[in-house]
């Protein structure tokens, strides 16, 4: 069934997996890293970066204090952080430090690293800037934190480190197939950092929606069964069943976590699967609509556009032509 939508690259297919789902709805790659070397007592403040923002510790400890965010956050060697890209940020040694602006530095250097504060290298942190298809932007960015900091005692993190090196490495060398090579790392990279946050960060600090969802044992179940086969016509009964729970017990719980109803959320799970089929081939509508669940195209049409507001050809000629 997922055929038609889908076959985004050979092997397994990603439908099914909420995870994999979502990076695939997102297309997220790796558009800049940058690396930092520093000594000494140094801050240095950047403006909030507009994208997906990840920093990785190589070497030392660095402190990461974000606008809005009431305590920094201790990075030491080994360990990450994901900044959803909306708030100016600071890294330093030491959140006392006064912080310069970092612009000056970054314009005025071409170099793969960057070096601030005494000769040496107490600490090495490489930063990325992942970019998102700008359709399915919110479905990442409104279910993460400000901050999701990533121990390096998580078992993902130096893998998610490695990638990042790698990554930077790719784009310094300038080597034939750099930039494919380096937009294939960004979504390795982020799939072990929210590996880490679904195995061990306290739900409650992300967002309601379907990454908080996914994080609670309790309705997780449910969720992989509307996103393995979401054309089934599933039933309040059959999802509360599924996670172990009464229909009134469960419904509370998955409102309370992914923001909205069960059934809700799957009837947009079903236009995000539509929005992507629509971007990236040239299905007809009734498979589409088949393959979602819809008996007919126009019911297909009729549901997409009270969602979107834009009927699906609409949809389609508008996202193309951008």
């Amino acid at each position: 069934m997922d055929a038609p939508l889908s076959a985004p690259a050979p092997g397994r297919s990603v439908w099914g997996d909420p995870l994999a789902e979502a990076l695939e709805l997102t297309g997220v790659r790796c558009v800049l890293s940058r690396g930092l070397t520093a000594a000494g007592a140094w801050a240095l403040a950047f403006p909030a970066p507009g994208r997906l923002k990840v920093q990785a510790v190589l070497q030392g400890t660095v402190w990461l204090v974000v606008e809005g965010v009431e305590r920094p956050v201790r990075l030491e060697a080994g360990a990450m952080a994901v900044l959803s890209g909306d708030r100016p940020y600071t890294l330093a040694s030491d959140p006392a430090v006064p912080a310069v602006d970092a612009l000056p530095l970054l314009r005025a250097s071409a170099e793969p690293f960057l070096h601030t504060g005494d000769d040496g290298r107490d600490a090495v942190t490489i930063g990325g800037h992942m970019e998102l298809d700008s359709t399915a932007k919110d479905l990442l960015l409104g279910a993460l934190p400000p901050v999701m900091h990533v121990s390096a005692a998580t078992a993902e993190a130096p893998t998610a480190c490695w990638l990042m090196d790698q990554t930077l490495r790719e784009l310094a060398a300038d080597r034939p197939g750099a930039s494919f090579a380096a937009g294939h790392l960004a979504p390795l990279v982020l799939v072990q950092v929210l590996r880490a946050f679904l195995a061990d960060a306290d739900a409650g600090s992300c967002p309601t929606g379907w990454l908080r969802a996914l994080a609670d044992e309790r309705i997780a179940p449910a969720l992989r069964l509307m996103h393995g086969d979401p054309a089934r016509p599933w039933t309040l009964a059959e999802l509360a069943r599924a996670a172990a729970m009464s229909r009134t017990s469960f419904a509370k719980r998955f409102k309370d976590v992914a923001g909205v109803p069960p059934l809700a959320y799957l009837r947009r799970w079903r236009m995000h699967r539509a929005e992507h089929a629509l971007r990236r081939a040239d299905t007809p509508l009734s498979v589409i609509a088949s393959a979602l669940g819809y008996g007919s195209e126009s019911a297909f049409s009729n549901a997409f556009k009270r969602t979107t507001g834009l009927s699906p050809r609409h949809y389609r000629e508008t996202v193309r032509s951008a």
